[in-house]
């Protein structure tokens, strides 16, 4: 398992290869990135996101125990950036290995969905007109129920 809250951008090729490539006896490979998405019009500065190190570590492992626990996994990637990002950069990376893709593909859900509502990250999102925290969705909670 590696878990990693970082400033620096990431290299979604080299570590989705490396990650591969530690995966002895696993049939699947599941990764998922989130980039951070302008708000429709062009005019997001920056998303800047906030989380109290230590803390948010300790959730994060919290998070990826429970879909070890779930699921038949050979390996947990999750990777997530804090600081000041702008529309395109990449956020959060999260992979899974398994020796069947069905729990490799539901661990992964599992994860980002969690990551998306429980990880101890908080967001703002700067625009040409203000800044605003961004609050919780109902799609998102909702998401969460099937877990």
């Amino acid at each position: 398992m590696d878990i990693r809250v970082q400033k620096d951008p990431f290299d979604l090729g080299v570590e989705a290869n490396a990650f591969a490539e530690r995966q002895q006896g696993m049939g699947a490979v599941v990764t998922f990135t989130g980039v951070v998405r302008d708000l429709g019009e062009g005019d997001l500065h920056a998303m800047e996101i906030e989380h109290y190190p230590g803390m948010t570590e300790k959730a994060l492992k919290k998070i990826a125990d429970e879909a070890l626990s779930r699921w038949n996994l050979g390996d947990i990637l999750i990777i997530h950036r804090h600081g000041t990002l702008k529309a395109q950069d990449m956020i959060m990376m999260v992979a899974t290995a398994s020796r069947h893709r069905v729990d490799a593909f539901q661990a992964a859900e599992f994860l980002m969905d969690f990551l998306k509502s429980r990880a101890p990250f908080w967001k703002k999102e700067v625009s040409d007109k203000d800044a605003d925290w961004v609050a919780a969705r109902d799609e998102d909670e909702d998401a969460l129920k099937r877990w």
